[in-house]
């Protein structure tokens, strides 16, 4: 009976999303307060009716309820307890619940949080929310539905695809979803203020905390994701520029350009059209990554479905969320006074080449991505683009990007100083510049790529030091003074430079692992020795051993180093008996400087010989942790308070308004 309830809150949720999206837009146009005032209410209730409908779905899991025909295809009575809740969101079906869930959630944040809006701009939001809503809630209904029953039940489940069955892909979805999800904040924020005819600084200091938040999860769900390909699927990379992870990338590209055009838009009232046009394509984007997993245009270990039909629905809703978008753009944006003027060497100017960059280093992602996709839908013809393409479109437009990033920091708003500013980056200059010969000496002189790398990756990190710096005055009055400026300084300025150092901690880790990583394949029998930068590997064999729902065979590593033991690692090729599937689980022994990655293959002849593959990954953790340290800024930036006011009314305007 629960599971019809939940199926029953979905219709509910899906005539009151109809409600949210009409109403509202009905009093905004005629300043009816009443009509007005029934989103906020609409938007909590359907994420009440959400939550429940999820909820359910979660208590059909844990109970194995496989009556419930979601349930028996997606899980088992053997399957362990974190893995059955998890398991409702590693499907189709039940993603899409959580999927929905997410949205109403942020839907119920503007509800609640948004207070201090003016009521007909929060109406036309929140309406703007429940339109995506009815999209969303219609596609589960009728082409997805995770509520229906089975007659006679199964005695047990199918199971869930054992690669699924992992701690970091279980967290991947909803981090990821959250930031996907989040950016139609962003979009209905863009919508609002088009429909309104207002977009000036105040827009831009609402809109900037939900950008943050959908950043911030974005960037820790791509994290994640990055993360579990790492360990689980045994390849010794870190990123492979599959489809799918192109689709979760370029929102984030996007969206970390709308975070920048908006700062311009809040502090100097310009970059309007722009900005609206970056919240747009943000969550466009989202939709279309949500396209491709969906629609069975790709074949990728992250893709949920296979069905055309499903493919052509959500295709729908893309075209007419985006189309509507763009053409309500068109007509509204020619209206848009351009704002404030400014120098092309400025902060601003600045800001505008970021933005620049990132979005046309979006374009070659998705001309990577889609070009495939539609040359075999025109012609049959199947092509793969891969990493070449991408290392050569994409890194070199990074490079100025970066390189002007600590500058960009420095200059002043309007009119800025660059020699003065190129002055005070001196001692950037050299500390690169140091680092690179240091490299080139001590490590490889031949690695002129790999020293660049780190020299660029220490102009970032010294460079926004040195900005902080600046701030602060350090060195330049008594350090009590320096830290009392330090205290009072805004937690946007703060979270700024922590993710920007953050940036240059996580390209410290790619340029490490792009240029030394090691790798061995062979063949090795128990008690063979084999030498990899600078350990002695010594295989012991394989032993088996069952887990709560798989056999494993466990290949032991002993690792040495000048005869001492270093670390015993263990990799194993897992069998699930339920889903008659295998997975090869990488021994990986991680220290702060250097992962030893072993992976052990199929067998070799009748003499048990193993294939094996051994890495050496140097400084591979810090690629992550320069996405936690950039996660941290998106954090400390939202934590300021200055983005949960409006901003100030300048004083010509406040005169204006007065003689009007």
């Amino acid at each position: 009976m629960t599971i019809e309830l939940g199926h029953f809150a979905l219709v509910l949720a899906f005539a009151v999303a109809l409600v949210q999206g009409t109403v509202p837009l009905l009093g905004a146009a005629r300043r009816d307060p009443v009509l007005t005032g029934i989103a906020p209410y609409a938007a909590v209730a359907q994420f009440l009716l959400v939550s429940f409908a999820l909820a359910a779905l979660v208590q059909a899991y844990v109970t194995s309820d496989f009556s419930v025909r979601n349930v028996f295809e997606n899980s088992h009575s053997s399957k362990p307890l974190f893995y059955k809740v998890t398991g409702t969101w590693g499907n189709h079906e039940g993603s899409l619940v959580l999927w929905v869930w997410i949205l109403t959630l942020f839907g119920a944040g503007v509800a609640v949080f948004g207070r201090r809006l003016p009521p007909t701009f929060l109406a036309r939001v929140l309406a703007m929310q429940g339109l995506i809503a009815v999209g969303f809630l219609a596609f589960m209904l009728l082409t997805s539905n995770a509520y229906l029953r089975l007659d006679p039940a199964p005695a047990d489940g199918r199971g869930l695809n054992p690669i699924l069955q992992d701690p970091g892909l279980a967290l991947h979805p909803p981090f990821l979803y959250l930031g996907y999800v989040g950016f139609s904040t962003a979009y209905s924020f863009a919508m609002a203020a088009l429909l309104e005819g207002r977009v000036d600084p105040s827009w831009a200091r609402w809109l900037r905390p939900w950008v943050l938040v959908a950043w911030l999860f974005l960037t820790v769900g791509i994290a994640l994701g990055s993360w579990w390909a790492y360990y689980e699927l045994g390849w010794g990379g870190w990123w492979f520029w599959d489809p799918v992870e192109n689709s979760s990338f370029m929102p984030w590209l996007v969206g970390t350009a709308l975070l920048h055009s908006a700062i311009v838009l809040e502090k100097r009232n310009a970059l309007k059209s722009w900005t609206i046009l970056l919240a747009i394509l943000t969550f466009a984007l989202s939709l279309l990554g949500t396209f491709l997993v969906r629609s069975g245009v790709l074949t990728s270990v992250h893709a949920f479905a296979t069905d055309p039909g499903r493919g052509v629905f959500i295709l729908g809703l893309l075209v007419v969320a985006v189309g509507g978008s763009l053409t309500l753009f068109a007509i509204r944006a020619p209206a848009m006074q351009g704002g404030s003027l400014f120098a092309p060497i400025s902060r601003e100017g600045a800001l505008v080449l970021n933005n620049l960059l990132l979005s046309t280093a979006t374009a070659t992602v998705l001309l990577g991505t889609l070009y495939p996709l539609a040359l075999e839908a025109l012609t049959g013809a199947k092509i793969s683009v891969g990493p070449p393409y991408f290392n050569a479109t994409f890194v070199p437009l990074m490079i100025p990007l970066l390189l002007a990033l600590p500058i960009g920091t420095m200059l002043s708003w309007k009119r800025g100083d660059l020699p003065g500013v190129v002055s005070r980056l001196k001692f950037a200059v050299a500390a690169s510049a140091l680092v690179a010969a240091g490299y080139l000496a001590l490590f490889d002189w031949r690695g002129v790529l790999a020293a660049f790398g780190y020299a660029l990756a220490a102009w970032l990190v010294v460079g926004s030091l040195l900005e902080l710096a600046g701030r602060i005055a350090l060195f330049r009055i008594p350090i009590g003074r320096s830290w009392s400026r330090f205290k009072g300084l805004p937690r946007s300025a703060l979270g700024m430079t922590t993710a920007h150092v953050g940036l240059g901690i996580f390209i410290i880790g790619v340029t490490a692992t792009t240029s030394g990583q090691i790798e061995r394949i062979l063949v090795m029998n128990a008690g063979d020795t084999t030498t990899l930068a600078g350990y002695e590997v010594i295989f012991k064999g394989v032993t088996e051993r069952r887990g709560p729902n798989y056999i494993a065979e466990r290949g032991t590593f002993e690792a040495r180093r000048d005869g001492e033991l270093v670390a015993e690692i263990h990799s194993e090729r897992r069998f699930y008996p339920v889903e008659g599937q295998t997975t090869t689980e990488a021994g990986i022994d991680t220290t702060l400087w250097r992962d030893l990655y072993f992976v052990i293959g199929d067998k070799v002849g009748d003499e048990g010989a193993r294939t094996v593959r051994l890495y050496f990954n140097p400084l591979v953790v810090w690629l992550w942790g320069g996405l936690v340290v950039m996660a941290i800024g998106g954090l400390v930036s939202l934590s300021d308070r200055r983005l949960r006011v409006g901003a100030p009314v300048p004083a010509r305007m406040r005169a204006a308004a007065a003689g009007g």
